[in-house]
């Protein structure tokens, strides 16, 4: 019982990657610094359906860079399934820190016509490596 105390002590609250709010443009979330962060960090994605638009998409992936203003790539396999007009989605993905580069950051595409909008958020959690 002890030994998962200490774990759950370490278990950081979340690391906000887009807070909630109506979006209707691509964009990209701010990056932030998983430096004391270890292992595993599970990203979680909760969006509401479309709340106006003709064909609207959400498309949303997770980017990595070794330096906070550095260049930002892709992280292999870290995409939500795309959110439609249809319904609302909760989705969650597992990265692991130590294979990916120390900043983190999400991008975020909007698609269809006549003003899509989504209202979502995306927050990791993880723990941290000195609790």
């Amino acid at each position: 019982m002890t030994i998962l105390r200490q774990a759950l002590d370490k278990l950081a609250p979340a690391i906000n990657l887009h807070a909630t709010a109506a979006r209707t443009a691509t964009g990209n979330g701010t990056a932030v610094d998983l430096a004391a962060y270890d292992g595993d960090l599970v990203v979680i994605l909760d969006s509401a359906a479309a709340s106006a638009g003709t064909n609207p998409t959400l498309d949303i992936k997770l980017q990595g860079s070794d330096t906070q203003g550095g260049t930002y790539a892709d992280i292999t396999g870290a995409s939500f399934t795309r959110v439609t007009d249809a319904a609302a989605s909760q989705q969650t993905l597992v990265i692991s820190k130590s294979e990916n580069p120390r900043w983190l950051r999400i991008v975020y595409t909007i698609g269809g016509t006549s003003s899509p909008s989504f209202t979502f958020s995306v927050n990791a959690v993880g723990v941290k490596k000195y609790g």
